[in-house]
């Protein structure tokens, strides 16, 4: 069988592969000159920069796409785990070694407050159960039929889906800070503690059961290690070229035309393109899409904006771990403005990656090479980045600063950053948002886009805005949905 792969990023790449391993035809097409997607990367004066993912957990998921063809994932990337996870900072400038230590863990919970040892061992035991059913049995079950999601309201019920995440790990665990730090994995996946369900706290039992990895080289590297792996097995595989058109007949898919005209036939498309983007620009609208289709999509809310700033400094920050996540002095009200109110606000929270921490390579000798994430609304705001950028990146050097690197305006000697406009022009999101769709429980499983698409005879989705969600595991476990429906 004959299938065309949209969109490169770690859901198509999967995608491609898997269909390939069934005994598919596969060409994939990518719009930029580079794989990736959202894992693009890029290269500045020996700098290094991933452009997205940088936690990597669940390992084996990436592993499971070479053995499919009886290579040794080991011959290809090089997963590194980390000792510490995340180091926190909170707004008083105390600090919090996150990790799968759960000694240390209970030994620095024991000196916030000692109460809540208890509370999160009660917790820990939860997201298990939580993990066990989310992840494990259902990450790779197609959500295409309502029965299928009516079967499992009563697991998702007891296991307390209808709470936030915030909202559960409030009933184990007392003091804020560590409210806070046990609540924002939602963040991760572009979502907001306080109204995603807490089926997303399995997020926080995935990484203690998998460990949190750093790929050397960068997140780029597993990409590179891919591109070879679907050159070595046979996909066809074009850069630098748009799908600008997905070409159907009544409701059944019979190919695409790219940007320079060229029509390739196919009744197999496999989008790892922000759904909406690929609804309402790709598709000749012509569908006889269903009321309720309609009204589904109309009422879907997007994930968050990403402000991405990029920095190279001549100096080492060698205090500076890993993966930092600096939080603001307000959350809640914090949140708010970005997901509700949609305006900025100069008390941001920010997740700062320092791969020069692990891994040499990606900085020049004696240099350090960052990347700083914050979470801003996406283009629903109206904002206009053209301006407030620089604004932004002003307040993210004066933070960090602040925070946790001295004079570092004087040391800066690379830098670029990305707003929500990017994501919204390059990698074709609506909205500009960093996730595609939020993980509101109305918004997950059967509620999200359909990996089989409602409508369209021969169209299907991976990625972030279909089952089961966002993030590298989610991605990834949405190829594996395909294993069961093509």
């Amino acid at each position: 069988m004959n299938s065309i792969v949209i969109g490169s990023g770690f859901g198509g790449i999967a995608a491609a592969l898997r269909l390939k391993a069934k005994g598919h035809k596969v060409t994939l097409i990518e719009k930029h000159q580079d794989l990736g997607g959202r894992a693009r990367v890029f290269k500045k004066n020996g700098f290094i920069f991933d452009g997205g993912p940088t936690v990597i957990t669940a390992p084996y998921l990436i592993n499971e796409l070479f053995e499919l063809f009886k290579k040794s994932p080991e011959d290809y990337i090089q997963l590194s785990p980390l000792k510490i996870w995340y180091q926190f900072v909170f707004e008083d400038k105390s600090r919090f070694n996150y990790s799968g230590d759960e000694f240390e863990m209970k030994k620095q919970i024991e000196k916030i407050n000692k109460d809540d040892v208890k509370g999160y061992e009660k917790l820990l035991n939860f997201t298990k159960k939580i993990f066990d059913k989310g992840f494990i049995e259902l990450a790779d079950v197609p959500f295409n039929k309502p029965l299928v999601m009516v079967q499992q309201l009563p697991a998702l019920l007891k296991l307390k889906s209808y709470k936030s995440v915030y909202s559960l790990v409030s009933s184990f665990v007392k003091n804020e800070k560590l409210r806070r730090m046990l609540s924002m994995h939602p963040l991760l996946v572009g979502g907001n503690p306080f109204t995603t369900t807490s089926i997303y706290g399995l997020i926080l039992y995935l990484e203690k059961k998998w460990g949190i990895h750093y790929s050397m080289g960068g997140t780029g590297n597993i990409i590179k290690a891919f591109e070879k792996l679907m050159n070595e097995v046979g996909i066809e595989i074009i850069k630098g070229r748009e799908v600008t058109k997905i070409i159907s007949i009544e409701n059944k898919i019979t190919g695409v035309q790219l940007d320079n005209q060229t029509k390739i036939n196919t009744n197999n498309i496999i989008c790892n393109a922000d759904p909406p983007a690929v609804y309402e620009k790709m598709l000749n609208g012509k569908s006889k899409s269903s009321f309720l289709f309609k009204w589904k999509k109309n009422r879907m809310e997007y994930s968050m904006g990403l402000f991405v700033y990029y920095f190279g400094t001549k100096k080492t920050y060698s205090d500076i771990e890993h993966h930092t996540i600096k939080f603001g002095n307000k959350y809640k009200e914090h949140l708010d403005d970005i997901f509700n109110n949609k305006k900025l606000n100069n008390d941001i929270s920010y997740y700062l990656h320092r791969p020069s921490a692990t891994d040499q390579t990606m900085a020049p000798k004696g240099q350090d090479c960052f990347y700083v994430l914050v979470p801003v609304p996406n283009n629903q705001s109206k904002i206009n980045w053209s301006i407030e950028g620089e604004k932004m990146k002003n307040l993210v050097i004066d933070k960090m600063q602040n925070d946790l690197m001295p004079n570092l305006r004087e040391n800066i000697v690379e830098d670029f950053y990305l707003t929500p406009d990017y994501f919204e022009k390059d990698l074709n999101t609506k909205y500009g948002s960093g996730f595609s769709i939020q993980p509101k429980f109305s918004q997950s499983a059967y509620f999200r886009f359909h990996n089989k698409s409602e409508i369209y005879d021969g169209l299907y989705f991976v990625g972030a805005g279909t089952h089961p969600g966002a993030g590298v595991p989610g991605v990834l476990s949405s190829a594996k949905v395909l294993d069961k429906i093509l």
